[in-house]
């Protein structure tokens, strides 16, 4: 058995595991509103199609980085499942918004680097090729309000050139730098693993070398007045099972 069909099996264990108490023969379908970073866009839409089509279910997943779902949540906007940084869930539990015994470790993931589809790929492995290539870089993206922006600048300022960059440095939000990159107004593009590894015309260079790697650390939850509280729970018993781990390396996120 390859690995792909190794992950499969494990995927559809769990499915089945899940579709025996919340599957086909409930009554009613429930539509589940799932809000969450796009630091983990990549494992939901390879592992929500499966949840949905085990169980009957339909899931509306909406995606935002983590200080936009917090403002968003703030002002009262309703959901069945959020997916930000472990200290908003605490502090929405705080709040009563988030049931807490479904309060989970999601995972983590860090930064990593693109360039338009075609174009040379540089190496980054080391902290000198990294300092070298985008020294010799005219046009830089990171992300405008996400936690891997940050994560970035930070990697700039320990490499010593954050202020020789800060002229060629673009802050974006994900589908800015999706248009910019396609357009061929940037040269390299950083956002998180994830969301790298699957934009749309870029070919993925790699993470960050890990003397200079940071985390972007996420959990979920469950909104504590969800309507479908039952079939939310079910889904993120699927989502941070042990048979979902390989799905998570496959789309460069790492288990906590």
């Amino acid at each position: 058995m390859t690995g792909k069909q190794f992950r499969a099996a494990a995927v559809t264990a769990a499915m089945m595991a899940c579709a025996a108490v919340f599957g086909k023969g409930s009554a009613v379908a429930a539509e589940i509103k799932l809000i969450a970073s796009p630091g983990v866009r990549a494992v939901l839409n390879d592992l929500v199609p499966q949840f949905e089509k085990t169980t009957g279910h339909k899931v509306v997943m909406d995606f935002a980085v983590i200080a936009v779902l917090k403002r968003r949540i703030d002002a009262g906007e309703a959901f069945d499942i959020v997916i930000p940084s472990p200290d908003v869930i605490d502090e929405l539990i705080r709040q009563g918004k988030i049931a807490p015994d479904t309060r989970a470790a999601f995972g983590r993931t860090g930064v990593a680097l693109g360039v338009r589809k075609g174009a040379p790929k540089p190496d980054i492995s080391t902290p000198e090729n990294l300092k070298r290539v985008l020294l010799e870089a005219n046009v830089v993206g990171h992300s405008k309000e996400g936690q891997s922006g940050v994560n970035f600048l930070e990697a700039l300022n320990r490499l010593g050139i954050l202020q020789e960059m800060r002229p060629k440095l673009r802050a974006l939000n994900d589908e800015e730098q999706v248009i910019a990159l396609q357009r061929g107004e940037l040269d390299i593009s950083t956002s998180g693993m994830g969301v790298i590894m699957e934009m749309p015309g870029a070919d993925f260079l790699g993470g960050l070398p890990p003397e200079l790697q940071s985390y972007v650390k996420f959990a979920i939850g469950v909104g504590a007045a969800s309507k479908e509280l039952e079939a939310a729970r079910a889904l993120v018993r699927f989502l941070t099972s042990s048979a979902v781990a390989p799905t998570f390396k496959a789309k460069g996120m790492e288990r906590d």
